[in-house]
């Protein structure tokens, strides 16, 4: 399974713009518009990319029910997946990996985590549970704390592959002061307790004085080697393959096709889905990290992997919180030595693993791995769905 993230965002993009079977040609015109992906994620799986929550891209809901947080979410999802197998007969039983990428690293750990718990139900009904194996996570926003904090080191220090930092000096002084405030704020509030307004407006604080400052810098926030306006980001996510899609899953034809009822036009990203998350501080709740150590203690097999050249969702705060988060493999992952990983017998990134638990930091891919890395992201696909990089 494929979810992308947002909230609100759409998985057709993971689908046309990523790791999907075919991808969509220059100006479409007709549903056959679309040309083949050498390095799509179904040479080696079977794939379903999933739009979730509700109102994400053509996605619906009869008598107007909405979702505002996760864990209402990972109800449907779990109940979709059940269906699924249900429905095709073929797959019950195989071999099951959840992966996604961006807000999915709010998502992915509860939506697994659901589907592991309902296992218990299944059965009790003489129903196949779900045979989940793993959680792929692509530059995850996992962890708002470590997230916001890590703003400062990722623009203002070289790393993963960067010839030079992302900001000036002297913005990098007003980072700089902004991050301890920013952690005082955010363990107070959101942590240590949850009021909704104060931990509301640490949240505020933290993003308007960390997480807006790419846009000082002129960057593409999902991949910082490249120019972006605030503009270009706001039409097309600063990717313009994105308006290709969009053209092509608003012809009649693929209308037709899809058995697409309504007539509302696709859209990359619901604004209305993210307002709803972020009105209940869903992005705040300090769970995800432990969803993803009661998945681990389980036996489910989790791989965190990251682009050096992503902003947004970037490989330092990743190690962040899987360095510090506290489970039973915990000392023994700090003790592992980072490794070089190799694709084709050239060096492509870095990564450490202990018991069921994966990091990889791929350099020069960007926040979409698969679309700026297809050959590297296959390669680990294959490797992990064998046993591990």
């Amino acid at each position: 399974m494929w979810i992308n993230g947002g909230p609100g965002c759409s998985s057709a993009l993971g689908l046309f713009m990523e790791l999907g079977p075919c991808s969509v040609k220059d100006d479409p015109k007709n549903w056959n518009d679309t040309e083949w992906n050498p390095y799509s994620w179904n040479n080696n799986a079977n794939v379903f990319f999933l739009d979730e929550p509700i109102s994400v891209g053509f996605s619906h809901a009869k008598h107007g029910q909405t979702v505002g947080t996760t864990e209402e979410a990972a109800k449907d999802v779990q109940a979709f997946v059940a269906m699924f197998f249900d429905a095709f007969k073929e797959f019950e039983g195989r071999d099951f990996h959840m992966a996604g990428e961006s807000y999915g690293g709010r998502y992915l750990p509860v939506f697994a985590s659901a589907v592991v718990d309902g296992n218990k139900a299944l059965k009790a009904s003489g129903r196949t549970p779900i045979n989940l194996k793993s959680v792929m996570i692509g530059n995850g926003g996992t962890e708002y704390q470590t997230l916001s904090e890590s703003y400062y080191t990722f623009q203002c220090t070289l790393h993963g592959g960067l010839n030079e930092t992302v900001q000036s000096i002297q913005k990098c002084v007003e980072l700089a002061s902004a991050v301890p405030k920013c952690h005082k704020y955010l363990q107070k509030n959101c942590i240590d307790s949850h009021d909704y307004t104060e931990c509301g407006m640490a949240a505020l604080y933290c993003d308007e004085a960390l997480g807006d400052s790419f846009v000082s810098a002129g960057v593409n926030p999902y991949d910082v080697s490249k120019p972006c306006t605030p503009q270009e980001l706001g039409e097309s996510l600063c990717y313009s393959v994105t308006d290709k899609i969009k053209t092509y899953l608003d012809l009649p034809d693929v209308h037709d096709i899809l058995g697409v009822t309504s007539h509302k036009g696709w859209n990359s990203c619901n604004g209305g889905v993210g307002t709803a998350f972020a009105l209940t501080l869903d992005f705040l709740t300090p769970t995800t990290v432990f969803h993803v150590r009661g998945l681990l203690e389980r036996g489910i097999r989790f791989l965190n992997y990251a682009g050096t050249y992503d902003f947004i969702c970037n490989h330092i705060a990743n190690e962040m919180w899987v360095s510090a988060m506290d489970w039973t493999g915990k000392e023994g992952f700090a003790a592992v030595s980072w490794q070089d990983w190799e694709v084709e017998g050239k060096k492509a990134g870095l990564f450490k693993t202990y018991e069921n638990l994966t990091l990889l930091k791929i350099v020069g891919a960007g926040h979409m791995v698969p679309y700026d890395k297809p050959k590297e992201a296959l390669t680990m696909l294959s490797s992990w769905l064998q046993a591990g990089l």
